[in-house]
């Protein structure tokens, strides 16, 4: 039978543990809300933003003016992989998933004989990936200082892999991040960036447009900006869905503390009743001795 003092100190401890969980929860819910919006509000401009681009890409796609980053180097030897995550745990198996997803891509990639290069953005993807992709990784981006994130993030990220591919260190880069449906379900999506791919909604191809100038010329200017704003939304949709597992990690974590503590308590309960009977049992024990 369990010491009564150590079970009342199990209760306890428990009991903290649900506060702390419960508060963070409550947290995870506030965030949840700021960060859903700017989701959803990134979305009609990212969506807009495709199909202009799109329009321009199938004009242009032909020319051998076009901008590289649309063409593409010709080329898929040296692949630039981007994966986002968080900087902090307690939120399910968000960081996990997108890793796994990262991490199954990039074998894949080896195994046909190319060359991987990771970029991390959020320790958490970092730390499950180091072990064994740590000689590929050649730059890490720390957002722990980040209380709001913002399209200048962003727009350093693009700015780097942009001069990166200009420099001829890769071919075909893709970021890893995962996608807010709810709080209880996120979806880990891989987003080819370099070279630039635009999925058109049905109908919008058949869509005519006069631009001026050139296509090439707008698209010279646009797919550099086209490039940190599919990065951005992707960290939108990061965030929200952080917020939305946190929030439903730490409810199974207080449930779960809640559980323990009725199970302790019917223990406690259990073995104060048996320390009461023995007591008495030694009671009359020693008053018939008398």
């Amino acid at each position: 039978m369990a010491n009564l003092k150590d079970l009342k100190t199990r209760i306890e401890s428990v009991k903290n543990t649900r506060k702390i969980t419960k508060a963070m929860q409550m947290v995870a819910a506030a965030k949840l809300r700021r960060a859903q919006e700017s989701a959803e509000d990134a979305r009609p401009y990212a969506a807009q933003m495709n199909a202009v681009l799109g329009n321009l890409a199938q004009g242009a796609a032909e020319s051998e003016n076009a901008p590289l980053l649309l063409r593409g180097t010709g080329k898929d030897d040296v692949h630039l992989l981007i994966v986002a995550t968080s900087e902090r745990g307690l939120c399910g198996g968000f960081n996990g998933n997108i890793a796994k997803l990262a991490r199954v891509h990039a074998q894949e990639l080896q195994a046909a004989g190319k060359t991987v290069k990771m970029i991390t953005v959020g320790k958490k993807g970092r730390d499950q990936l180091k072990r064994e992709f740590g000689d590929t990784m050649i730059d890490h981006v720390d957002m722990s200082e980040v209380k709001r994130l913002g399209y200048a993030h962003a727009a350093a990220i693009g700015k780097d892999v942009i001069k990166r591919f200009d420099a001829g260190e890769f071919d075909v880069a893709t970021i890893f991040y995962s996608r807010f449906e709810s709080v209880v379900s996120q979806i880990p999506t891989p987003l080819q960036l370099v070279p630039a791919k635009f999925e058109l909604e049905e109908g919008a191809a058949s869509t005519l447009y006069d631009f001026e100038p050139e296509e090439t010329e707008i698209l010279d200017d646009l797919l550099p900006r086209a490039v940190s704003t599919q990065i951005f939304t992707a960290l939108l949709e990061n965030g929200a869905s952080e917020q939305g597992a946190r929030m439903s990690a730490m409810d199974n974590a207080t449930r779960n503390a809640g559980e323990m503590i009725d199970k302790l308590t019917i223990e406690f309960n259990r073995s104060r009743q048996a320390a009461i009977t023995n007591e008495l049992i030694e009671i009359i024990s020693g008053a018939e001795a008398l």
